[in-house]
């Protein structure tokens, strides 16, 4: 199955800021970035598509022609918990630095840690390969993606991030 990850465009919030599960604002250049997204996707004919159901991501979809994708809990970006709309530089909590220290493995305060969006990232791409689709339309957030390309084998969990794909990128991958 051919599935085509894209990853919202920018969002209105200050740099350094902690939004996963936050329903945050696109910025002003939304319509000039969608449409460079849409043009990426012009060439696809996707059977299914598929949606985090925050606003970031829904919007996208609908801009590129998808009004009514699937929407799935399990495609939202990483649960930031008590540090949600929290500059990194604001956050007194003590446990911050450990988080920093290793953020592959540990959660932030009330939120979740990598392995956990991996896992589900994993079971709803597990699921996915147990329907019918032929090529399917996922747009998300940047920690999806970076989930499901280390899922489909693109790289390994190590240095991942650099992995990352542009606001209004596209990700390809086959499972």
């Amino acid at each position: 199955m051919n599935v085509v990850l894209i990853r919202h465009t920018s969002v209105a919030v200050p740099k350094g800021t902690c939004y996963g599960w936050s329903d945050v604002p696109v910025t002003d250049t939304f319509a000039q970035e969608a449409a460079q997204t849409r043009q990426q996707l012009e060439h696809y004919r996707f059977d299914a598509v598929y949606a985090s159901p925050l606003t970031r991501a829904r919007k996208l979809a609908d801009f590129c022609g998808y009004p009514a994708p699937i929407l799935d809990e399990r495609l939202k970006e990483m649960n930031m918990g008590d540090w949600e709309m929290l500059r990194y530089d604001e956050i007194k909590d003590p446990a911050l630095q450990t988080w920093f220290d290793d953020y592959m493995h540990l959660a932030a305060t009330n939120g979740e840690s990598f392995p956990q969006l991996y896992a589900r990232v994993a079971n709803f791409l597990d699921h996915l390969r147990s329907t019918p689709h032929q090529c399917v339309g996922i747009f998300a957030h940047g920690g999806v993606l970076i989930c499901a390309g280390i899922y489909a084998g693109l790289f390994p969990p190590e240095n991942c991030f650099t992995h990352l794909v542009p606001f209004g990128g596209v990700q390809e991958i086959s499972i």
